[in-house]
């Protein structure tokens, strides 16, 4: 009986350090976007802001296009809204200034980010930006009094 329970006891210990080690790799994962590529929220508002300047096409990727001029894609967690993601950017010039956003939670835990960027990887764009919403759109955009559709 004792040897038993030892056993048993050993698998769990086992099993738990294994899932310990799987989670720690995939936190350790790379993302597919560099730090480069993270748009502060500021920066894209004042450029909305100024229509002197040249103006990104602005993709939501997400639930709603709540971001002024920003073009609603639908969440690309979806296959058919990632298909539809590729079939609007698919003329554009590989030098394009494309900024994607979500907003619907924090980074970590969003569904819809990593696979629109990765599209735009796959695709070589070379001037893709993802909107740097950390926490989620209301607080890092809508608060801020940024501009918003109507």
């Amino acid at each position: 009986m004792k040897v038993k329970y030892i056993k048993i006891t050993t698998l769990f210990f086992t099993i738990g350090i294994l899932a310990f080690v799987l989670v720690s790799f995939k936190a350790q994962q790379k993302e597919p976007w560099t730090s480069e590529q993270l748009l502060a929220p500021e920066s894209l508002a004042k450029t909305i802001d100024n229509p002197q300047l040249h103006q990104p096409i602005v993709l939501c990727v997400g639930p709603a296009a709540t971001i002024k001029n920003s073009i609603e894609i639908g969440a690309t967690r979806e296959k058919e809204n990632l298909d539809k993601l590729k079939e609007k950017v698919k003329n554009l010039p590989k030098n394009e200034n494309i900024v994607l956003y979500c907003g619907c939670c924090p980074f970590d835990k969003c569904p819809n980010i990593r696979p629109a960027f990765e599209l735009l990887n796959q695709m070589q764009f070379k001037n893709h930006k993802l909107l740097n919403l950390p926490h989620n759109l209301k607080v890092d955009w809508i608060d801020h009094g940024y501009p918003v559709n109507n």
